[in-house]
């Protein structure tokens, strides 16, 4: 098991960190719509050569849903450079992660200005996307109630009342069926006619994800306090009426990116939170309840991207009063999660002639989820420490195969030069067991935090 001090590895050192924010009590005020907007390109103008605002797509009632990037290169993805993002107010009503991406996208800024040098460095090697709100129409209706009277559902859902976190293509039955029939294990294919079962937000973070390579993402939620990790969809039945642990091939990484963030929040680690007890403040999502068609399995089943859920407040919608203290909070435990995607290995992938080979396939023996190179022929394994047989595949080549040991620091460069197969060799490595999506059944949607 990790120890508390090999989870915060930042420790005393960075207790001076933050010394540049000085921050008034009405910088901490729930952000409408056209606030939010306005803070985002604040941040923008402050902060133009390291930032970018775009649209991945509209809401139902037409607002934009704005991402505001972070990178030395705004706009462009560089190789060996690693994609993560942040989402946050997925349920309308459950504020605090809205807020807390809007003061993120300030600190980074204002950080990178005081020339911090963590926040330096994370820039210059990283590609940041901070989405802050999924549902911009809920929270309007959410926030019409304010945060006396908000209901437990008021504004959960879009516009049309869908609740976002129940939307995406159930990947997982056909997942389960795949790992007793020994198929595919990774970017799984979408069942027929998906674009119809799917809401504009929904819509739009799908295209999203297919544009980019992201490596790592969380997406913040309210309602309890811990870090929820996959499968969010149970794999069995309940059994004699309790819920049923559902792990990843990458379970170990997914506790251990839990353990970050909830060991470097103010208080998540210490288990008991809003009358619920999860112990080191983590939990499995089915272990929990079991969720269908959730964004965060969809992450892993379809995609590069290894996603986890916060849940990060008791009150979904807290008073204005309260968001100075959550800030503090979770300020240290948004920057280390985010340090995460720089661990494991990553490299490239190329030809005989030295040209990058996409969508390459990286498989890590006895780990049973493959990810991919991406357009540059680029790519990122998260991986614990220890030492790994690797091996780069693509159709039309021989497969490499490496072993390489990963350390605790920064992720190790492995790269892999492929040779063409003989003709008429047939290398498929891995047969695909029909597209026919099997997904199961699906119970009566729990309207949990998540």
């Amino acid at each position: 098991m990790l120890s508390c001090s090999s989870l915060l590895w930042s420790g005393a050192l960075l207790l001076g960190l933050w010394a540049q924010q000085s921050w008034a009590a009405d910088d901490f005020q729930h952000h409408g719509y056209e606030e939010m907007v306005r803070a985002l390109f604040s941040v923008q103008s402050q902060c133009p050569y390291i930032t970018r605002i775009y649209s991945i797509g509209r809401s139902v009632e037409g607002r934009h849903l704005y991402v505001l990037e972070f990178s030395d290169n705004p706009g462009i993805h560089e190789a060996l450079e690693p994609e993560f993002k942040y989402v946050g107010n997925m349920h309308g009503n459950e504020v605090l992660g809205r807020e807390l991406l809007i003061y993120l996208c300030k600190l980074l800024c204002e950080e990178y200005i005081a020339g911090n040098q963590r926040i330096t460095s994370l820039i210059h090697n990283t590609r940041i996307h901070i989405l802050p709100s999924m549902n911009p129409d809920g929270y309007e209706v959410a926030a019409r109630q304010g945060p006396e009277f908000n209901g437990y559902l008021v504004g959960r859902g879009n516009s049309r009342d869908v609740d976002l976190n129940r939307n995406f293509p159930d990947l997982n039955g056909l997942m389960y069926y795949y790992e007793k029939n020994n198929g595919k294990n990774h970017h799984l294919p979408l069942p027929d006619k998906w674009e119809l079962q799917v809401e504009p937000e929904t819509m739009a973070v799908i295209k999203w994800m297919q544009n980019y390579n992201f490596v790592l993402s969380a997406n913040l939620h309210g309602g309890a306090v811990v870090a929820n990790y996959p499968f969010d969809k149970s794999r069995e039945a309940r059994i004699r009426g309790k819920p049923t642990y559902s792990s990843t091939p990458d379970d170990k990484i997914f506790k251990k990116l839990a353990k970050v963030y909830s060991y470097a929040h103010s208080w998540m680690h210490k288990g008991w939170n809003c009358g619920d007890y999860f112990e080191e403040g983590i939990t499995n999502g089915a272990n929990w309840y079991s969720l269908s068609k959730g964004m965060q399995d969809f992450n892993y089943l379809y995609t590069n991207c290894f996603e986890i859920t916060l849940e990060l407040s008791c009150d979904k919608f807290p008073p204005a009063s309260a968001l100075a203290r959550e800030w503090l909070a979770n300020r240290e435990a948004l920057v280390s999660y985010l340090e995460q995607v720089h661990h494991g290995i990553k490299g490239m992938v190329y030809d005989e002639n030295n040209n990058p080979v996409s969508n390459a396939e990286i498989s890590v023996a006895g780990v049973n989820h493959d990810i991919t190179t991406g357009a540059d022929g680029d790519y990122f394994r998260l991986l614990l420490p220890g030492t790994y047989t690797v091996t780069a595949s693509a159709p039309g080549y021989q497969p490499s195969t490496s072993t390489v040991t990963v350390g605790p620091a920064e992720a190790i460069q492995l790269h892999f030069y492929l040779k063409p197969a003989p003709k008429g060799t047939n290398l498929n490595v891995r047969g695909h067991q029909g597209k026919k999506n099997l997904t199961a059944k699906v119970p009566p949607a729990n309207l949990g935090p998540r």
